[in-house]
C-alpha cells in the first residue's frame, strides 16, 4: 500500500507542476512546420510566408519509445489546428505584399484589332445619295500607366495595418501550437498516471492475494475464522476489479494521447515514464514575477495588441478616404489605320501615338459612406481594446489560480 500511495502523490504532484508551468511556455526550438526559426509573432509570419507545407502525416511506431518532447514536435507538425493557424499566418503575409503593391504603378498591355464603318451625311449637290461611306481597319498595340503619386497616408495605413495583422497571425501561431503542446502534455502525464495507478492496483492485487492466501491456510490450521477469510477474498475481488478498471484506464489514456498529437487514434504508443526525473518541490518565482511573464510572454496577448495597432491603421485608412489622391496616368501606342470611302482615297496612318495626364481626384458626396466606414473602424478599435482587457484580467487570474493550487 505504501508503494501505490507513493505512486498517486508523484503523479498528483507532476499534474500540479504541468499546469504551473506549461501555461508560460514558449517553444524556442520552433513551431509546426517552421521547426527552428519561429519562436517570435515575427519570424513565425516570416517563415509562414516562405515555408512550404508539410503534407506527410506521422504514423506512430509502436517500438520506439516517445519522449515528450518527440511527442510534442510530432502534435505540432500533425495537429489540424496547428496547420489550419499556419495557413493563415502564410495568408497575412501575403496580403502585407498586396498591400505594399499599391505603392509601385500599374503597366498594362492592349492590343486593339477593330474594323469600323461610318455613314457621314452629304449635300445631295456634292454627293447624289446624300451620305458617305467610310470604313476604318484599325490596328493598335498600347501600353498605359496608372500611378498613385499622393493619397494623404491611407496607403501607409494599409501597410500599417496589414503589417500588424500579419505580426498577430504569428502570435497566434504560436499560441496554437503551445495549446497542442499543452494538450500533449497534459494527456502525457494522465497517460504516466493511469500507468502508475494500473502499478499500484497490481501491487495491491499481489497484497491482497498474500493475505487471502495467509487466511486460507490458518483456517485450514484452525488459527483462523471463516469471516477472516470471506474478508480476505473480498478483498482480492475488489483489487481485481480495481486492476481491470485501472488496466481499461490506462489503454483510453494511451488513445486519447493520440488523438491529441494529431494521428490515428490507437492503444499503440510506448512513451518514457521518466520515473528518474527529479520534480521541483516549490515554485522558484514569486506570483508577481509570473504575472509580469505572462502579460510579456503570452502569444494571445501578444496577439491582440498587434490586432489594437491594426484597428488604429483601419481608422486612418477610413479617414484618409476624405482627403485627395493625385493620380499620374498615361500611354502609348502604335496606331495603324487604312480607311476607305466610297466616293474616293482617304490617307493611310502608321504613327506613334500618346497621351499624359496629371489629375487631383477627390471625392465630395458619398452618401455617407465614409462617415459610416471611419464609425465601423473605431468601433471595431473600441473592440480590439476591450478584449484586450478581458485577456489581461483572465491572464492574471488564471496565474494567480495556478499559484495558489502549486506547492509552495
Amino acid at each position: 500500500m505504501n508503494d501505490a500511495m507513493h505512486f498517486f502523490c508523484r503523479s498528483g504532484l507532476r499534474l500540479a507542476f504541468l499546469f504551473s508551468f506549461v501555461c508560460f511556455w514558449t517553444p524556442r526550438s520552433g513551431v509546426a512546420q517552421c521547426a527552428g526559426t519561429a519562436s517570435t509573432p515575427g519570424s513565425a509570419s516570416e517563415c509562414a510566408a516562405h515555408a512550404l507545407p508539410s503534407t506527410k502525416i506521422a504514423v506512430l511506431d509502436p517500438k520506439v519509445v516517445y519522449t515528450l518532447a518527440e511527442l510534442i514536435d510530432i502534435a505540432e507538425r500533425n495537429n489540424p489546428r496547428t496547420r489550419v493557424v499556419w495557413e493563415q499566418a502564410k495568408q497575412k503575409a501575403k496580403q502585407l505584399g498586396i498591400e505594399k503593391s499599391a505603392y509601385y504603378p500599374v503597366l498594362a498591355g492592349l492590343a486593339v484589332f477593330a474594323d469600323q464603318r461610318t455613314i457621314t451625311p452629304f449635300p445631295e449637290s456634292l454627293l447624289p445619295r446624300g451620305y458617305s461611306t467610310v470604313e476604318i481597319p484599325l490596328i493598335q498595340p498600347e501600353i498605359t500607366l496608372q500611378y498613385l503619386l499622393f493619397d494623404f497616408g491611407k496607403r501607409g495605413a494599409k501597410v500599417d495595418g496589414a503589417t500588424a495583422e500579419k505580426l498577430a497571425a504569428g502570435a497566434n501561431f504560436i499560441q496554437a501550437n503551445q495549446e497542442v503542446a499543452f494538450s500533449v502534455a497534459t494527456e502525457y502525464y494522465k497517460l504516466l498516471t493511469a500507468q502508475e495507478r494500473l502499478q499500484a492496483a497490481q501491487e495491491t492485487l499481489k497484497t491482497a492475494q498474500t493475505t487471502q492466501d495467509a487466511a486460507e491456510d490458518q483456517l485450514a490450521n484452525g488459527r483462523s475464522t471463516l469471516p477472516d477469510v470471506l474478508n480476505a477474498r473480498a478483498e482480492t475481488s475488489q483489487a481485481v476489479f480495481d486492476l481491470e478498471s485501472a488496466d481499461g484506464d490506462e489503454k483510453i489514456s494511451r488513445v486519447t494521447l493520440t488523438e491529441a498529437i494529431g494521428v490515428e487514434p490507437s492503444p499503440d504508443i510506448t512513451i518514457d515514464a521518466q520515473k528518474d526525473v527529479p520534480l521541483p518541490e516549490s515554485l522558484t518565482r514569486s506570483v508577481d514575477e509570473l504575472i509580469e511573464r505572462a502579460l510579456s510572454d503570452r502569444p494571445d496577448l501578444m496577439a491582440q495588441a498587434a490586432e489594437i495597432r491594426a484597428a488604429d491603421d483601419a481608422v486612418r485608412a477610413a479617414e484618409a478616404e476624405y482627403r485627395p489622391k493625385i493620380v499620374l496616368s498615361g500611354s502609348a501606342a502604335q496606331t495603324a489605320i487604312w480607311p476607305t470611302a466610297d466616293n474616293g482615297l482617304l490617307g493611310y496612318a502608321n504613327v506613334t501615338t500618346w497621351s499624359a495626364e496629371l489629375g487631383v481626384e477627390w471625392q465630395i458626396f458619398d452618401g455617407g459612406a465614409r462617415k459610416n466606414g471611419v464609425a465601423i473602424a473605431q468601433s471595431k478599435r473600441r473592440e480590439a481594446q476591450d478584449v484586450m482587457t478581458a485577456k489581461h484580467d483572465q491572464a492574471t487570474r488564471e496565474v494567480w489560480r495556478l499559484f495558489l493550487s502549486a506547492p509552495h
